[in-house]
């Protein structure tokens, strides 16, 4: 069932929770992504929400505002924010998330369907941003390295990430794949002799993103 913008509130409220429970205190210590602390992390998600909040902007004001200004302005404003205080990063992280939840609690109808332009360039529905922030905060949750997994976010948020994985995976060269669950199946059009990969759910989601390894599977490149 594709996904609604509903969904994608509800999913963003969620991740978000898990995101902030799972900071803790350790700032500086590793999280699962390669080269990157927690306090990367952190910098990165509450920049993420105020980029967002950009786009939330445009929509409601028909002002274009990008993202970020470029790319190296945002490595740089990651870089930034990981050098503050623990106390000032977590405030910056509750204050970005609110206000990108107020922002797009007051848009309208209208304003959903007006069209904005994401960081890589695409051009969708500002009705995309909850899925972008959804997205980015129930997979940095796991990032975080703490106590959250992909077990622990719900199935629908699961079924509705391997369907965006696969399309983007779809697009670009890599191995031929089928992926089952014991509820719902995906193909990877690719290269080579047809691999079946199985599993649960969760585990589909964190191979697909690159962050877990399923029996036999075979190796993907970067999802983002």
């Amino acid at each position: 069932m594709p996904r609604t913008l509903d969904d994608a509130r509800r999913w963003t409220r969620l991740g978000t929770e898990l995101f902030l429970g799972a900071v803790g205190t350790g700032s500086d210590e590793p999280s699962a992504l390669p080269g990157w602390s927690r306090a990367h992390l952190v910098a990165h998600v509450a920049a993420n929400a105020d980029a967002l909040g950009n786009l939330v902007h445009w929509a409601a004001t028909g002002d274009p505002t990008p993202m970020y200004a470029s790319p190296e302005e945002r490595a740089q404003g990651i870089e930034r924010g990981r050098a503050l205080p623990a106390a000032e990063l977590a405030a910056w992280l509750r204050h970005s998330a609110d206000a990108l939840d107020k922002g797009m609690a007051a848009l309208g109808e209208g304003e959903w369907r007006a069209r904005v332009v994401t960081a890589q360039g695409r051009t969708v529905p500002a009705a995309e941003v909850p899925w972008l922030r959804a997205r980015e905060v129930c997979v940095h949750a796991v990032d975080l390295a703490t106590t959250v997994t992909f077990a622990d976010l719900p199935d629908d948020f699961l079924l509705a990430l391997c369907d965006d994985v696969v399309a983007k995976r779809s697009a670009a060269p890599g191995p031929a794949v089928t992926l089952r669950t014991p509820t719902a199946a995906w193909d990877l059009p690719g290269e080579g002799e047809l691999r079946l990969v199985t599993g649960e759910l969760a585990d589909l989601a964190a191979y697909l993103t690159g962050r877990g390894t399923c029996p036999g599977a075979p190796v993907l490149g970067p999802w983002l």
